[in-house]
């Protein structure tokens, strides 16, 4: 009889400890892709900053020379990430697979120019600083016209804003209810072994004594949660740098690792100081207490 009780408590003392494993790792885990997010916020707002051009029109007398002196000026300007050289044949070529069909049929020649396209560095892409360039680039006899989206760099910019700041706000809740989460399975695991506690103060153990094995099992529960979670996470971020090449996730892995070290010991810290608090708590509780 005894035997078969001793077995149900293993198991339900496992089954405690299992729970208690799983909620810190899946707490753990949204919490790391949350600040996996965060971290990428300013990466992934700068690849669509990029993709937005600006293009130089050439006059159409304008001189080979003259055009690719301009085009090596741009390509080695500090607001510059790439130069596209794209001549007026070229651009009939693009215009004619974008229609369906050969305009030049009807017009009998090529009204299109000679242009460059201008991807720009991220920091640089603001509807300021993309005016001032533009302006300059006007300037130049050789060029017809300098053209780009303005309205959708000042509206990617004002989203990019409001999607950051709101990220933040999320981030900050998240984290918030995150330590409520483990706290309150780790609270849940002391409570059942309340009476223990109690006990062991009756007999005279210190305070300290009875908290170090309740605080290093937590601890160790925190480690596994924490290791689950980043194995889920390692999974994750695997896939999307696969899935996603453009975003590089892996460009920076001295900030993974730091991401990732940074959940380990939030799931530490965590179990520690909610085990800590939850133990005194009933250590400061009378006996009758216990039972509400």
């Amino acid at each position: 009889m005894s035997t078969s009780f001793e077995r149900y408590q293993k198991r339900r003392l496992i089954s405690s400890y299992f729970s208690v494993v799983l909620s810190i790792a899946l707490v753990l885990f949204l919490l790391g892709m949350l600040g996996l997010l965060v971290l990428n916020t300013k990466k992934v707002a700068d690849h669509f900053k990029e993709q937005i051009a600006l293009t130089v029109y050439f006059n159409d007398d304008a001189k080979d020379e003259a055009m690719q002196n301009l085009t090596k000026s741009l390509d080695t300007a500090s607001y510059t990430r790439s130069v596209t050289f794209v001549s007026k044949e070229e651009a009939a070529e693009q215009t004619k697979e974008a229609i369906g069909e050969d305009f030049m049929e009807f017009l009998d020649y090529n009204p299109l120019q000679n242009s460059i396209d201008v991807y720009m560095n991220a920091d640089f892409v603001s509807s300021e600083k993309v005016e001032e360039i533009a302006t300059k680039l006007s300037e130049n006899s050789a060029v017809d016209e300098v053209a780009y989206d303005k309205p959708l760099i000042s509206l990617l910019n004002n989203n990019l804003k409001k999607i950051s700041f709101w990220v933040l706000i999320v981030s900050a809740l998240f984290t918030f209810i995150a330590v409520l989460l483990i706290n309150s399975s780790i609270r849940l695991s002391v409570y059942s072994k309340r009476f223990t506690i109690k006990t062991m103060q009756m007999v005279g153990a210190t305070k300290g004594f009875i908290r170090r094995p309740f605080i290093w099992n937590s601890v160790k529960l925190g480690i596994i949660g924490a290791i689950v979670a980043l194995i889920g996470m390692a999974a994750v971020i695997y896939y999307l740098n696969n899935s996603f090449a453009e975003l590089n996730l892996l460009a920076d892995k001295k900030l993974i690792l730091a991401l990732f070290g940074g959940v380990f010991l939030t799931g530490i810290v965590i179990t520690w100081l909610s085990t800590f608090f939850a133990t005194t708590r009933f250590l400061n509780l009378k006996t009758d207490e216990l039972y509400y």
